[in-house]
């Protein structure tokens, strides 16, 4: 299990981020984290795989553990070791290699050219898209494609856990049900746990197991992906599906919603 207890996150010194979180994410299970730009998504991301220090951001209070052990005092490449990949917002693909050489760089902890090549052709059976564009430049995929990529070069590494920063983005509806609908099986085949930031609630939700909503560097809901999905807030502020008498905008702003979420 990875679980961040009660954490908070600084930068440069001054910068509160991340206030109080705590979050679990059970093994061979989908958990998703909801919330506007700027809620701290993807700062919570950065938090558990080491990669605040660039930023120059760090946990000052609580703890991040993966499966007993304590990771947030771990460089990056330590965290990727022990079984934690991120997958980034906008895919960030090495644009000027091909597929394949992507994947390669993926798998680089490996150490065994059997295995590399086993990964690979391991990949290629979940995205066939994947090896029938090898040998193309991953700047002329498509975003679909890069997408695809992206994950399948985060598996290399035969991770336990696979970050997911807002995998929706930008891409068409007809794509995402195809990429989701592969985590699903990801999931279920190779028992891969994944931790997913979204703002698409609907989407997110439709796959997760299990979910939180995020606000100002907050947690402010959670629960079952199911409930959360029937939640009368949800589907207000997130799902755009209002009940009752209309409401301007003005009703709306965050700090009515954590009014009524924290009781």
């Amino acid at each position: 299990m990875l679980v961040l207890n009660n954490i908070e996150v600084v930068y440069n010194n001054v910068i509160l981020v991340l206030r109080g979180v705590s979050i679990e994410a059970k093994i061979g299970k989908i958990t998703t984290v909801l919330g506007a730009n700027g809620a701290g998504k993807t700062t919570t991301l950065k938090a558990i795989s080491g990669l605040l220090r660039p930023e120059r951001g760090e946990v000052t209070r609580g703890t991040i553990e993966f499966n007993g052990e304590r990771i947030d005092r771990k460089f990056a490449h330590e965290i990727v070791k022990v079984g934690i990949v991120q997958v980034f917002e906008g895919r960030r693909v090495f644009e000027h290699l091909s597929g394949e050489e992507n994947l390669i760089a993926g798998g680089h902890i490996l150490g065994s050219a059997a295995k590399m090549r086993d990964n690979i052709d391991r990949v290629y059976t979940y995205y066939p898209i994947l090896k029938e564009r090898r040998t193309v430049q991953a700047g002329y995929l498509s975003g679909g494609e890069q997408q695809m990529l992206a994950v399948g070069r985060a598996l290399m590494s035969d991770p336990d856990v696979i970050l997911l920063d807002e995998p929706s983005l930008g891409l068409a509806p007809m794509i995402l049900d195809d990429i989701f609908g592969r985590i699903k099986i990801l999931v279920e085949q190779e028992n891969v746990t994944f931790l997913i930031v979204e703002q698409n609630a609907n989407l997110a939700l439709s796959i997760a197991d299990y979910g939180y909503v995020m606000e100002n560097g907050a947690i402010v809901l959670e629960g079952d992906a199911d409930n959360l999905r029937e939640n009368a807030d949800i589907k207000e502020f997130y799902l755009g599906i209002a009940s009752g008498e209309k409401k301007s905008f003005r009703d709306v702003k965050h700090y009515r919603r954590r009014k009524r979420w924290l009781g």
